[in-house]
């Protein structure tokens, strides 16, 4: 008890000095990012510290989710001002001249497309690279268009070291030079991007808060040992891990503000103002993202001046009312859902699910490849007190994954229920009785800090055992969010709870996410989910869900992809795919000091460079 006493008094003492600097700015929040190499990174926690440090070509005008303005290129590309043509295939972006990398070297067309080719070709399992790889040659990975070009599928291209096989080298070589290089190009100051077929939210799929557009340093990274820009090498660096990555903790780029340190134990981020900024320099001229879990540590901090903003927890926030040194932004618009999801096929060295079996002390692997164990679960959370009780209002019931504002969503689909005699009706049929007959035990984890998933996580248990006394074991798993997702992207989870903030502002980035079979989080529902949705289906027109679900992205009348959507979401609701909890309004909570501030619900966190702090 003393260590912590004496730990959380340094981190007091750490900060005290800095409380009424104007030009320093304290973000208390929970956990830390997942890895800063912008073509992996695909959480917000990442994506916040990217925002700040890295710059795309375009960005969001404002408040809003449609309109853009220029960034690293002068001018965004409109049918109109002739830098999109050949029917919307393809985009011209003139690159601003004067831009440098926060080393000193300037930013090139060479640079920006050095930066779309490595991550088109790095394209890390469960990343964000599948978008650019759909919105520009209509695939869902590298992998898909590789064996597309060859011919063959990937197993039997590479040996097993990850060299290609002799007779496929050229091959490889051949669909840098034919697939990849030709879509992206430099024509003196201009990069072109070419598009395979026209795609409307190609847009917003590279505007800045995309961190997988991002523009990096093409000579830094080579350095630094990232893919060296050669055909004939590629593949060398296509399975880089997590840790491997020379971004991995460490990041360079043009943007206002430059990295300086991530302190992991600490949990600890800082950055510092880039003074050479093509732009105004920012007012701040030191960030730190401080990774804060426990709450009364981070009220506390607000509350002294030791912190500008704070993550909030909804339940405690009347706890910070009537302090008018704080300001409290309400109702805030979100393009985000919170979700229940479930492993159809848990990887078999999952610590996560007792036994493995379907003997009193675990659950089989394919245990959630059951609709009624799904169905049983949805039925164990109490919607209503989470939003009354522990969000305080600040969230609203959605019938699915598809967040109210976007094409599709329609509030007269049905919502999951709350009720103990359903959880029991449906723990007894699931796996023809022997469920509830011979008892089950596993595991529901949650990214520690975030009190609503925790308590969502209490809830399953507490009522799954209430419901079955002395047959359901539940065990609540807090987890640190770095080893958080890693578990869900092995599939070690059987059940597990996640946020989807919008990478573009249309409904395909949900309901492909969440439904398809290539969508981000298939790859943490297991082989069963993918073959379930992947199969065609007498009730869906002898279609599969995968089939509607590319269909509705690609149509091009708004109607007719409504009704598109309402049909694959009462398919996703009568099979429980998954359990939509709420969607989220925001809140944000501040020192009345900082100023500058306004909401756009793409922007994954704090944007440091409109802030400032006055009295």
């Amino acid at each position: 008890m003393k260590k912590v006493v004496v730990a959380f008094l340094s981190v007091f003492l750490a900060v005290v000095l800095l409380a009424f600097d104007p030009t320093v700015y304290v973000a208390a929040t929970i956990g830390e990012p997942d890895t800063l190499d912008p073509h992996l990174a695909y959480d917000t926690a990442s994506g916040e510290v990217i925002y700040n440090v890295y710059e795309n070509l375009i960005q969001y005008k404002g408040r809003s989710v449609s309109e853009f303005e220029p960034r690293l290129a002068t001018e965004v590309p409109t049918v109109k001002n002739g830098l999109i043509k050949d029917g919307g295939k393809t985009y011209v972006f003139p690159i601003r001249k004067g831009v440098k990398f926060h080393n000193g070297n300037p930013l090139t067309p060479e640079d920006v497309e050095y930066s779309f080719e490595r991550g088109l070709l790095y394209d890390p399992e469960g990343g964000p690279m599948w978008m650019l790889w759909y919105a520009i040659f209509g695939v869902h990975s590298r992998d898909e268009a590789l064996e597309e070009f060859v011919g063959k599928p990937v197993s039997e291209i590479f040996d097993k070291s990850g060299e290609p096989k002799p007779e496929y080298k050229q091959k490889l070589i051949d669909f840098y030079k034919q697939v990849v290089d030709p879509a992206i190009e430099v024509q003196g100051d201009n990069v072109i991007i070419k598009l395979k077929r026209p795609y409307g939210p190609f847009l917003n799929i590279i505007a800045q808060s995309a961190n997988w557009a991002a523009i990096l340093d093409k000579e830094t990274c080579i350095k630094l040992g990232l893919w060296d820009g050669k055909p004939d090498t590629w593949w060398k660096y296509k399975d880089m891990q997590k840790e491997q990555s020379p971004l991995y903790a460490w990041a360079m780029g043009t943007g206002p503000f430059k990295f300086v340190e991530w302190d992991r134990k600490q949990q600890k981020i800082t950055l510092v103002a880039n003074e050479n900024y093509w732009r105004e320099p920012p007012k701040l001229k030191k960030v730190i993202i401080w990774g804060i879990d426990e709450w009364s540590t981070r009220k506390a901090m607000l509350e002294k001046g030791d912190a500008d903003s704070i993550a909030v927890v909804l339940e405690y926030l009347d706890q910070l009312r009537g302090n008018k040194d704080i300001q409290i932004i309400e109702n805030i618009p979100t393009l985000s859902v919170t979700v229940v999801g479930f492993n159809w096929s848990i990887n078999p060295s999952s610590k996560y699910v007792g036994s493995g079996k379907l003997d009193g002390n675990g659950i089989p692997l394919d245990f959630f490849s059951d609709v009624y164990a799904r169905k049983a679960v949805a039925a164990a959370i109490n919607y209503d007190a989470l939003i009354r009780d522990v969000l305080k209002g600040f969230g609203k019931r959605i019938p699915t994954a598809l967040p109210e504002g976007l094409l599709g969503f329609d509030p007269t689909l049905p919502l999951y229920k709350f009720n103990l005699n359903e959880v029991r009706a449906n723990l007894q049929k699931a796996w023809k009785g022997e469920a509830l007959k011979k008892g089950i035990k596993f595991s529901v984890a949650y990214n520690q800090g975030n009190v609503a998933r925790q308590r969502i996580a209490e809830m399953i248990k507490m009522y799954m055992e209430m419901a079955a006394p002395g047959k359901v074991k539940i065990d609540v798993q807090p987890l640190q969010w770095p080893t958080f997702l890693d578990a869900t992207k092995r599939g070690e989870l059987p059940v597990f709870i996640l946020g989807w903030l919008a990478d573009f502002p249309d409904p395909d980035n949900f309901i492909f996410t969440y439904y398809h079979s290539n969508g981000d989080y298939s790859s943490r529902q297991g082989e069963n989910f993918r073959k379930f949705v992947s199969t065609p289906r007498k009730e869906l027109g002898g279609k599969s869900l995968d089939d509607l679900i590319e269909q509705a992205a690609a149509e091009t009348d708004p109607a007719v992809r409504a009704k598109l959507y309402l049909q694959i979401q009462k398919f996703v609701i009568d099979n429980c795919i998954s359990v939509p909890v709420y969607q989220p309004v925001g809140v944000r909570v501040q020192r009345t000091w900082v100023k500058g501030w306004y909401d756009n619900p793409m922007r994954p966190g704090n944007d440091f460079y409109i802030l400032y702090k006055a009295k």
